[in-house]
């Protein structure tokens, strides 16, 4: 497997940021910051029959880059980190290598797809760079539809493991302030 797409893999590993495990509704912080605190577990399968990603685009510089790589992925939402916990969504999205220099750069696109719980119907999205992989990544809620219309906040993702070979789970905490008009 080229390097490049083994750093794409890992990305999306650390990417596939949010199997909701549950959707908690806290401060954080702030009293009065007026933000909802949105808890979520990602579960992941990047091999296999059941794989949720795959990277159709390579690096057109090679195997030692990343940049002008693709990859996408369709991943579940649940409500904890066992895999048997309550799927409550999809996380779908894809993520785009962006550095020319050395090192793992990517622009992601993500969208949380509530299909269960409190905010089905509901979705949320989150835009923004991914700058290495040193403790949890934040990126920009930059809206959402059904109850999440009007939104806008943060998001921290960042990986917990893999139960699996073949699977990793990520944490997902999304810090969104709800239109309220």
């Amino acid at each position: 497997m080229a390097i490049s797409s083994r750093m794409l893999s890992l990305f999306l590993l650390i990417l596939a940021s949010s199997s909701t495990t549950a959707v908690l509704a806290s401060d954080s912080g702030d009293e009065d910051d007026g933000l909802t605190h949105i808890h979520l577990y990602v579960h992941e399968t990047f091999k296999g029959a059941n794989a949720t990603t795959a990277t159709p685009v390579a690096s057109p510089l090679g195997a030692n880059s990343t940049f002008g790589s693709m990859a996408v992925f369709d991943d579940e939402i649940r409500v904890g980190q066992d895999r048997a916990s309550e799927l409550v969504g999809r996380f779908q999205g894809l993520v785009v290598g962006t550095g020319l220099d050395s090192g793992a750069n990517f622009l992601s696109s993500v969208t949380c797809v509530f299909t269960a719980g409190e905010y089905q119907g509901s979705t949320l999205s989150v835009e923004g760079p991914v700058l290495g992989f040193k403790d949890a990544i934040e990126r920009p809620v930059v809206g959402g539809t059904g109850k999440f219309r009007m939104t806008s906040g943060y998001s921290l993702f960042k990986v917990l493991g893999n139960p699996t070979p073949d699977t990793v789970v990520f944490e997902l905490d999304l810090f969104v302030l709800m239109y309220r008009g």
